[in-house]
């Protein structure tokens, strides 16, 4: 029985992004800190958090158990031959119950709300791999730019319909949507209505990851044929070793870091060094990979900034970016060592099929999202890690 004087612990709220430029001298971080430890079950996630001792084992545990059962050579070619299909079945199942409009790109790419300001000028932004709308509707709420355009594309037909049967679809109040079946991997063919070269903002969140990495060429190749010069790709996707990445059972196991979900959908859990040579054809610098300490900046009474260690956030070079932010999972991204060629997929370990020569693109942003999700009712703990970054064409 709880007691009078007891009051339920203050709900932080989450006011920065998760991942910062790489360039800030003192950027932000998250406002999640767990500072104690008897502190963890007082918040449903926390910010910075490092690993268990023990998260090296829990993953080669788990990675060597997907490895005895992998899924049979000819259900492979079944999963990659039409995975549109399954995509099509996924959003005819849950298009009820499932989606949540993302508002929290608001927090972690304001290039999305400048856009919609009034005086904003003319815009275009996609929304590739637009699934319901979850992304598209909530700018288009905020939007205040009369010359806003919001072109959302899905490979999945029924999810392009559920985009269409939105009441906000038919009548914005402000700005203009349109949506329509693409398929990203498409060999030399844009979206309905976009010609080279006239797109701002591209978004592309967990989008590369349903694609299988012979497709990761010509997927590069679009997005840099829509964009105009200086424009720009927002980019969030699933990192490895990620919770769900340890999950999966056996018989989901495409190829290393690839998995078909139980409802025959693929996923790909990248690293950080992956995201740097699909978009700009190089690893990572080492300044964008390294961080050996993370601080939060606090305001004290006086208004002075005192600044806190995080506890354990000691970076290996092959897991961590100076955009480290929020979020835990686990140091250890990667188990390879730094530089090796293991810890990329072989594809880019070459130049891309069906894609032009890099550089195309400069990076803006690259980090780990970490974070350290709590379910309080059944004390327990879950380590996520994705990707997030901001690419520009070059000019």
């Amino acid at each position: 029985m709880t007691s009078p004087l007891e009051t339920k612990p203050a709900r932080i709220p989450k006011l920065s992004s998760s991942v910062h430029d790489i360039n800030a001298e003192k950027p932000p971080f998250g406002s999640r800190f767990l500072t104690q430890d008897s502190d963890v079950w007082t918040q449903n996630a926390w910010d910075h958090v490092p690993p268990p001792e023990d998260q090296t084992e829990t993953i080669n545990a788990s990675l060597a158990r997907q490895r005895l059962v992998p899924v049979p050579d000819d259900d492979k070619k079944n999963y990659n031959a039409k995975p549109a299909k399954y995509w099509d079945n996924f959003y005819k199942t849950n298009a009820d119950n499932f989606f949540r409009n993302r508002k929290w790109l608001h927090l972690e790419f304001p290039e999305l709300l400048a856009a919609a300001e009034p005086h904003a000028g003319n815009v275009t932004i996609c929304e590739i791999g637009c699934g319901a709308g979850n992304a598209a509707f909530p700018l288009l709420t905020a939007n205040q730019n009369p010359n806003l355009i919001i072109r959302a594309y899905d490979y999945s037909t029924h999810a392009v319909k559920l985009v269409q049967t939105n009441t906000l679809y038919g009548s914005p109040s402000i700005g203009k949507i349109e949506a329509a079946v693409w398929d990203l991997s498409s060999l030399d063919t844009l979206p309905p209505g976009v010609e080279p070269g006239t797109v701002d903002i591209i978004i592309l969140v967990f989008v590369l990851s349903a694609l299988h990495p012979d497709e990761w060429g010509k997927a590069i190749a679009n997005i840099h044929k829509m964009l105009k010069p200086g424009g720009l790709v927002l980019f969030r996707d699933y990192g490895r070793h990620d919770l769900t990445q340890l999950r999966f059972k056996s018989g989901r196991l495409l190829e290393d870091n690839f998995y078909i979900r139980g409802d025959k959908t693929r996923v790909y859990f990248f690293e950080l060094d992956e995201l740097a040579l699909i978009f700009t054809g190089s690893r990572a610098s080492p300044a964008q990979k390294t961080s050996t300490m993370t601080e939060v900046v606090d305001e004290d009474e006086d208004n002075e900034s005192t600044s806190l260690p995080a506890p354990s956030q000691t970076a290996s070079p092959s897991s961590h970016t100076l955009a480290d932010t929020p979020n835990p999972g686990s140091d250890i991204l990667s188990l390879s060592s730094p530089g090796s060629s293991s810890d990329v997929h072989h594809n880019l370990l070459r130049p891309l099929a069906h894609c032009l020569p890099h550089p195309l693109f400069t990076i803006e942003q690259l980090g780990v999202d970490r974070r350290l999700l709590v379910n309080r009712k059944r004390q327990l703990k879950m380590y996520r890690i994705w990707m997030q970054g901001k690419f520009r064409k070059v000019e």
